[in-house]
């Protein structure tokens, strides 16, 4: 029999990643879910015939979970924390340059679009016992029947699969983190398929190089329009770059202001009467509408934030290191005197290790917590206490994060008062 209890009604049915845990606190397995009730229940339903996953059922003695805004943060979250776990029931995503990647813009005389893997070496390192992350299932692992697709590019055209293929060849030096800082990085892109889509639409569409060394005659590429010869000179430097400067522009658009940004440059080809490009524009446009939603878990960043929401009898604490999401903790919280009780546990907590930034939801005298958390040889500490913007979005993150595990304390505590 399994040593856990599951009890469906503790467990919200939203996305989220979940993590399994046996007697000793060890993290067996990490999994992602847009029901997260749901996908709980199918291990506890008595139903189980793959051998694994009954091997896993029979050791897992908790359940962490953590809620998370749709199901695109859940495959970002999920791929971060295997990486910082590396659960031993998950086959996938524990290689530091495996998962969802980037695009980048190299730093080079003639930049070229690449794809790029964040460098995650040692993001376990500082991972505390309590996190969740999901993975990208594949066939044989435990929760390969949970695995979402993102079709978000269904009609690549040829075009796409070559680019994405040669894509696919420089990805060893771009993951690491002598990267060069001046390059621009786009993304992370759940759906390998989008991104690669979109690397082949940017590259054809503004002529850009894809070789990683550069020969002295053109090459078919040339031919066939899909690339501007800038190796034999057939385009000025000058202008290469700037549409390389171009092509990284429109990147910098994200979801819906991509595509609008998309549409308005097919608008100028069809004024300008470039109907060939503007269709190239279109049937691309129709493949990257279906993006995935926009998320909040991963993102690049150079600072470390904690995100610490006060309730009235806890606290929840959000870290994220460079962007990412990597830990959550509901921690105890005395609330006597109002703000003066947010100053005291911040500079209790942030005494002697502070990250570049705390984000809160409340807080007492600013100016006597940042005097006490100054730290000779260190750069100032921010203090946000944002009202709207991402930062606002992070601290709602962190409360129904909050919500939910005052939840489940208090349906832990009716279930051990009526035993």
């Amino acid at each position: 029999m399994p040593a856990y209890s599951f009890k469906p009604s503790e467990f919200p049915n939203k996305p989220g990643c979940y993590l399994m845990k046996n007697e000793a606190g060890r993290i067996l397995y990490v999994g992602k879910s847009k029901a997260l009730r749901t996908r709980l229940r199918s291990y506890f339903n008595g139903r189980v015939t793959h051998k694994r996953i009954a091997r896993l059922v029979e050791e897992v003695a908790a359940i962490e979970v953590i809620v998370v805004n749709n199901e695109h943060e859940s495959l970002l979250l999920e791929n971060n924390l295997i990486k910082m776990h590396k659960p031993p029931y998950n086959r996938a995503l524990k290689k530091d340059n495996s998962g969802y990647a980037y695009l980048k813009m190299t730093d080079e005389p003639f930049p070229r679009l690449d794809v790029y893997y964040r460098d995650r070496k040692g993001i376990g390192q500082a991972a505390a016992s309590g996190f969740l992350i999901p993975h990208e299932a594949k066939e044989g692992d435990v929760a390969a029947e949970d695995s979402v697709k993102f079709a978000a590019a269904a009609e690549l055209t040829q075009s796409a699969a070559q680019t994405a293929a040669a894509s696919d060849r420089p990805r060893t030096a771009s993951g690491s983190a002598a990267a060069n800082s001046r390059e621009k990085r786009f993304g992370p892109f759940a759906s390998a398929r989008f991104r690669d889509a979109l690397l082949a639409f940017i590259t054809d569409h503004y002529k850009l190089r894809t070789c990683t060394t550069m020969p002295k005659k053109v090459c078919l590429l040339y031919h066939l329009k899909r690339c501007s010869g800038i190796c034999e000179g057939l385009i000025s430097e000058e202008e290469y770059r700037e549409t390389a400067r171009q092509a990284a522009a429109l990147l910098d658009h994200r979801g819906d202001k991509l595509i609008a940004a998309m549409y308005a440059q097919m608008e100028n080809y069809s004024q300008m009467m470039e109907f060939e490009k503007a269709g190239s524009m279109l049937r691309h446009i129709r493949i990257l509408e279906r993006t995935p939603d926009k998320q909040i878990v991963d993102r690049e960043s150079n600072v470390n934030q904690d995100v610490v929401y006060f309730g009235e009898s806890n606290v929840l604490v959000g870290s994220f290191h460079q962007g990412m999401l990597r830990h959550v903790e509901l921690l105890d919280f005395e609330r006597t005197e109002g703000g003066a009780a947010c100053d005291r546990f911040l500079i209790d907590r942030y005494g002697h290790s502070r990250p570049d930034e705390i984000i809160v939801n409340e807080i007492g005298d600013l100016k006597r917590v940042m005097t006490a958390l100054r730290q000779l040889r260190k750069p100032p500490l921010k203090i946000s206490l944002p009202r709207r913007g991402l930062k606002y979005e992070l601290l709602k993150l962190c409360k129904a994060n909050y919500e939910l595990r005052l939840e489940r304390e208090r349906h832990a505590k009716e279930a051990g008062q009526s035993s």
